[in-house]
């Protein structure tokens, strides 16, 4: 039993948290703009443990879809599907159980966030067979990976709204257009840094003829990632300029765009594991931005 138990943790990426990180803080950061502030106890569980556990439902689904392209990826061939370690049907049940633990966490919320929670999950099934068909897969990954906004306005806009009166209709209005915004812009963030996670197995992808950004940019990846940081930073900064966030706001844009600079002296090289290390150290782009609006509440 502890032998499997350990096979399902590396399955999920457990002891690689940069995942759920890169979900969890642009999702936050939405909830506290949502709530013009703290949001309670109860939200804040709710997008914490429904982030985990939807991404490690992720790994398990895009393990499988890609099984047969990892295996001739040197960072990929050795996860639990590829080698056989966890059958197919064992990984489909372990996200199966992780999704479900999910949708529970919804269901303590309210019908708006519910009808939402279903959009996100198809996109979620989405992504992993996007890679096979579409030249830039990591734009289905960055609206994936950014449907905790829109997630987090229904959320709070849709409470105290009865199970009867949930019509379609509702569901739209519970979810602001800042929300969108917050969504398009996040997009960026996400091509900027998966683009850098796709530098890392270039070669690979190439050979098997997977679709990835850093194939389909070719020559422009370095200047792409950086215009994509651009627009996210610069993005932000003009849909939430009316929002009256002080000081600490600034403050987290500027070091924000700092840590964008960084990033290019990462990856300008190219080499795989300079790339690797930038894409794992996004999160606290992420983490900046969140603790820049949640001083800026606090403080008012």
């Amino acid at each position: 039993m502890r032998e499997r138990l350990a096979l399902y943790l590396d399955l999920i990426r457990w002891n690689r948290p940069a995942g759920w990180l890169l979900l969890l803080w642009p999702s936050l950061s939405a909830l506290w703009l949502a709530a013009e502030g703290w949001p309670g106890w109860h939200w804040l569980l709710v997008f914490v443990l429904g982030t985990v556990l939807m991404r490690s439902a992720g790994c398990c689904i895009n393990d499988v879809a890609d099984r047969e392209f990892d295996r001739h990826v040197k960072r990929t061939a050795s996860r639990p599907v590829t080698r056989g370690a966890v059958s197919v049907r064992e990984a489909l049940g372990v996200g199966a159980v992780l999704a479900l633990l999910a949708f529970g966490l919804v269901l303590t919320t309210h019908g708006v966030a519910v009808v939402w929670s279903f959009a996100a999950l198809a996109v979620t099934l989405i992504y992993p067979y996007a890679k096979r068909h579409v030249s830039m897969p990591q734009a289905v990954l960055g609206v994936a990976f950014s449907f905790g906004i829109p997630m987090a306005f229904a959320v709070v806009h849709g409470q105290g709204l009865a199970w009867q009166d949930v019509t379609l209709g509702a569901v739209w209005r519970a979810v602001p257009n800042l929300a969108w915004g917050l969504l398009a812009v996040n997009l960026f963030w996400v091509l900027a840094y998966d683009t850098e996670y796709a530098m890392v197995d270039r070669d690979d992808d190439v050979r098997i003829g997977m679709k990835t950004s850093a194939i389909t940019l070719g020559a422009w990846d370095v200047r792409a990632v950086m215009a994509f940081y651009a627009v996210h930073v610069l993005g932000l900064a003009l849909l939430l300029r009316d929002q009256d966030l002080g000081w600490p706001w600034a403050v987290a844009l500027t070091l924000a765009a700092v840590q964008a600079c960084w990033h290019h002296r990462l990856i300008k090289s190219r080499a795989r594991e300079a790339c690797f290390l930038a894409f794992r150290l996004n999160h606290w782009m992420g983490a900046t931005l969140f603790v820049g609006i949640a001083i800026s509440y606090a403080l008012r």
